[in-house]
């Protein structure tokens, strides 16, 4: 039986709080801990808890309460800080999205995890989605041929009050704009199915909705990766409709999720025949249709997958190196941007963009942020939209 905490009890908290309920003859949650305790609270009466109640994680860490595993469900600019103090603890830790808002802190925290000889998991939970997981089957079958170029859609929508909130809408707390907290997840999925980061990577970085934040509300980036190949990703908070998806332009078919399926067959002549090369339509549609759904999708199916490599002494799916390609092929989007120049991957220990304090150096304030509010009254939130 695992014992976990949960630091944070924000809206995406409760992802995670639905997930370990939902293996409560495997874990059991101990601790809440939020810097505002009446939130903490009102969590733990919401799910008829019997744990305890802290607000801060330094005075949970240091109680003697036992504590396997600490959720870190917080603003982006303290992950790394938490997440360090827990492994040094000796927990395991699982943090949200993003990992961390630098490559400096991702390295501090995986050189940690090695140190303590604990686990660090990093939630990228739609690859625990039926359409993100049977692409990535159908990819690997190697029906569609290599990929030739992705288009990636990180399309969300926020209001202009979603910058109101005190933490949101600044470098210094949330580390960026919808690049970092919500493209974070078609990123992973992108770096999941290619099986490797671009080579160089061009963008732009706009603002053109939401004048209450310092950070972009849309980027536009191109990658180029070192067979020639490209992937374009487009992250936003300004789309209507959250028409989320990504498109697999492959060398014998596309591919995408949403599900959708096309192949082409050429005349003599070059152009495309009328009905496709159906054969491999129903080959690859047969291949997908042959793949069992997951048992548990989301939060819950990643939840799932950390304990069971806790249970087996294994490594998760989504590890702290998943988490720190993600930050990377991120930060690079932001440096290519915000110097309007081409940038080359890896990023080295000495590039400028390796630290926080040189991305906020360079970085693009797009508007001066003028509205703080504590908390929103309401707490419904979407989490994606795939259909």
């Amino acid at each position: 039986m695992f014992h976990a905490a949960i630091v944070g009890t924000g809206n995406i908290s409760h992802m995670h709080m639905e997930g370990l309920l939902t293996f409560s003859d495997r874990c059991k949650v101990v601790a809440l801990c939020d810097i505002y305790p009446e939130k903490a609270k009102a969590m733990k009466e919401k799910y008829k808890l019997d744990c305890e109640i802290f607000d801060s994680y330094e005075k949970m860490l240091s109680s003697d309460i036992k504590i396997d595993t600490v959720h870190i469900c917080t603003p982006p600019y303290v992950h790394a800080k938490i997440a360090i103090h827990a492994m040094n603890s000796g927990c395991n830790v699982v943090v949200e999205k993003p990992m961390a808002t630098c490559l400096a802190e991702c390295d501090a925290m995986l050189e940690a995890e090695e140190r303590n000889h604990v686990v660090i998991a990093c939630i990228a939970q739609n690859r625990f989605r039926n359409s993100i997981y049977k692409l990535k089957k159908v990819i690997d079958s190697k029906l569609a041929g290599k990929i030739c170029c992705a288009h990636v859609n990180s399309y969300w929508w926020r209001g202009h009050s979603y910058y109101d909130l005190w933490w949101r809408g600044t470098w210094e707390k949330e580390g960026g704009g919808p690049t970092l907290n919500h493209a974070v997840h078609h990123i992973d999925m992108l770096n999941w199915m290619e099986g490797k980061l671009p080579e160089e990577v061009t963008a732009i970085l706009t603002n053109v909705m939401h004048d209450n934040s310092e950070v972009e509300d849309l980027s536009l980036a191109a990658l180029r990766y070192e067979d020639g190949s490209v992937a374009c990703i487009t992250s936003s908070v300004i789309h209507h409709g959250e028409e989320q998806g990504i498109e697999l332009q492959c060398a014998n078919a596309k591919i995408s999720a949403p599900w959708d399926i096309k192949a082409d067959i050429t005349k003599t002549n070059g152009f495309p025949s009328e009905e496709g090369n159906q054969e491999l339509i129903n080959q690859i549609q047969e291949l997908y249709n042959s793949i069992p759904d997951l048992k548990y999708e989301g939060h819950t199916g990643e939840i799932d997958n950390i304990l069971t490599a806790l249970e087996n002494g294994n490594r998760p799916m989504i590890t702290g190196l998943d988490g720190r390609k993600t930050v990377e092929l991120i930060t690079a989007v932001y440096k290519a941007g915000s110097l309007k120049q081409c940038v080359k991957l890896p990023l080295q220990k000495d590039d400028t963009y390796y630290t926080i304090e040189g991305i906020f150096k360079n970085a693009i304030r797009f508007y001066e942020k003028s509205t703080s509010v504590e908390d929103f009254t309401e707490d419904v939130i979407t989490v994606g939209n795939y259909k």
